[in-house]
């Protein structure tokens, strides 16, 4: 059994919500306030109890705090957003060709520093550079 979507189980509870003085809902009565079949609602919520797709009557009302619960740990686990660092015209600008990044971060008075490491912008900028003068190289030919 796959996982019920996060989005599916909202709109079943909000579809719930409304028989606000209901003991007993089934998939049948739940159909008709959401719009999907009774087949497809049982086999999504087949996942926290599987006797659903058999059993017509089954009261969905008892499914309620695991949806819950389910719904609020997919929330909470959702990866935060890592935003990238964007290289701008004026940062590219600082270089007059790949050859002036490399002697301005990779050297110490004209010497070349092993040991000195790019960040994740800097290769960035000379992925640009590089690709620009793989341009102009194109454009003689």
């Amino acid at each position: 059994m796959k996982e019920p979507k996060a989005s599916e189980l909202k709109k079943y509870l909000q579809g719930m919500a409304k028989f606000p003085k209901a003991k007993y809902i089934t998939a049948e009565r739940l159909s008709r306030v959401v719009g999907i079949y009774p087949d497809v609602i049982s086999q999504n919520l087949s996942y926290f109890d599987p006797l659903i797709t058999m059993d017509y009557e089954y009261n969905l009302l008892e499914l309620v705090p695991a949806m819950k619960k389910f719904i609020e740990e997919k929330e909470n686990k959702k990866a935060p957003v890592v935003k990238t660092e964007t290289v701008r015209k004026n940062e590219i600008d600082l270089y007059d060709s790949y050859f002036d990044f490399i002697y301005k971060k990779l050297t110490v008075g004209g010497m070349i520093n092993k040991s000195a490491e790019l960040s994740d912008k800097d290769i960035k900028i000379l992925k640009k550079l590089l690709s620009e003068e793989q341009a102009r190289r194109k454009g003689k030919k």
